[in-house]
């Protein structure tokens, strides 16, 4: 019958680390320790530094580095397979993780290890394919902040965020919405994307200006399809095209609510799709060539894509009750006619 052999752990090689600046010998350190002398012996001649010496934190990663078989994506040809087609598909690693374990996958992942894969599948061939599978494309992970925001001067009947009430802060509650617009290089077109606080839903309308009137109807034509209880109240940016908000407070009975100058995190939700979207709508994009139906169906996939925030549960899926109330689920308002 063989022995059961238990690895070192870092506690353990940081005493012998310890025991041998103290002039322990190895027999000695391994009486102390509770274990074989053989065991200590093998430990530092294996994993000791070119020069000799022992250090607890290089004979830890030189002994990982020794049992590691490489990543559970590079072991498993399927589960890689699943992972590459969801990130294909817009999902990011959380989203593909959780939705592993909400389906009882056979096999499970984190997102971690899911960025690990990318980020060194890029490191090693320096294709860029691999990094542009993740939402953002960077070449290393982390965020950079950017101001935004407008003149308050000019928006007549600004209320600010600080007076919306705080339990739309907690998202319990349908029928709370933020709205922005995404850019373009030519600085004229763009898209007007809305999204519902609680259950994630948005809807895209694309423009060939920022005007405010422009912004205003097809903000009005987006939110009169629904009921009362799903349109309560909006937050937006500083922004001038925006300046035309209270005709939503008179037409639909919505609270307008605005950010801070320079504080685009206060709408942080319309702030994440809005980079989620830019890895289908580069900055470079034409808008002219893009089709009313394609961005409906755009809006559809990111509809129908699981988020962690939701418990892994798609917008559609969450919002499904409500749903049958649009008067056309997937048509929205074109300003191109």
């Amino acid at each position: 019958m063989g022995k059961n052999y238990r690895q070192l752990s870092l506690e353990e090689r940081c005493a012998i680390t310890r025991l041998r600046a103290e002039g322990e010998s190895i027999r000695q350190i391994a009486t102390i320790m509770d274990r074989a002398a053989s065991t200590i012996a093998r430990e530092i001649k294996r994993n000791q530094g070119s020069q000799g010496n022992y250090k607890a934190s290089y004979a830890d990663e030189k002994a990982w580095a020794r049992r590691w078989r490489g990543s559970k994506l590079e072991r498993q040809p399927s589960l890689q397979k699943y992972v590459i087609d969801s990130l294909v598909m817009g999902m990011s690693p959380q989203q593909i993780a959780g939705r592993l374990k909400l389906d009882n996958y056979s096999t499970y992942i984190s997102h971690e290890s899911i960025y690990r894969f990318i980020y060194a599948q890029y490191a090693r061939t320096k294709d860029n394919s691999w990094r542009l599978l993740l939402h953002r494309g960077k070449f290393k992970r982390g965020s950079q902040r950017r101001k935004g925001g407008g003149s308050v001067s000019f928006i007549k009947h600004r209320t600010s965020i600080d007076k919306r009430p705080k339990y739309i802060n907690k998202r319990k509650e349908f029928g709370h919405w933020e709205a922005d617009l995404i850019m373009f290089s030519n600085k004229k077109d763009n898209v007007l994307v809305m999204q519902e606080r609680k259950s994630r839903f948005i809807a895209l309308v694309a423009q060939t200006d920022k005007k405010a009137k422009t912004v205003i109807d097809n903000k009005k034509e987006i939110l009169s399809s629904l009921p009362t209880n799903l349109r309560r109240t909006i937050t937006m940016d500083n922004g001038t095209e925006f300046a035309s908000h209270y005709e939503l407070t008179q037409d639909l009975n919505m609270q307008t609510y605005f950010c801070d100058p320079h504080s685009p995190w206060q709408k942080g939700g319309i702030e994440n799709i809005n980079g989620r979207l830019r890895r289908y709508l580069p900055r470079k994009t034409n808008i002219s060539s893009i089709t009313d139906q394609d961005l409906q169906l755009l809006a559809l996939q990111l509809n129908s894509t699981p988020r962690k925030c939701l418990d892994y549960k798609t917008p559609i899926e969450v919002l499904s009750p409500y749903l049958l109330h649009f008067k056309c689920e997937l048509t929205f308002p074109s300003s191109r006619e």
